[in-house]
């Protein structure tokens, strides 16, 4: 099967609305425990963050859909100015 996805592309899972933005790593080597031969193509090492917190995971690249939105790993709050009337 041919690769979806490269390096540093934005993903969300398919079907799931509240799931965070990720972005791809990397492809990884994962064993089938079946069969026992090592697949290069098919699992993809994301990493996005919560709460302030590094998580990273491995799916498989048919469970993944590319986003149109990009950045935004990190979340930030600005508090609105307040304005002072002298």
């Amino acid at each position: 099967m041919p690769r979806k996805f490269k390096s540093g592309d934005w993903v969300k899972v398919k079907g799931s609305r509240t799931t965070q933005k990720m972005q791809v790593l990397k492809y990884v080597p994962k064993k089938d425990g079946f069969l026992g031969s090592i697949d290069y193509d098919n699992y993809l090492e994301c990493v996005w963050y919560k709460h302030g917190e590094r998580k990273v995971e491995v799916f498989h690249q048919n469970k993944l859909i590319k986003t149109m939105e990009t950045g935004g790993l990190y979340n930030t709050f600005s508090r609105p100015r307040k304005r002072s009337v002298t």
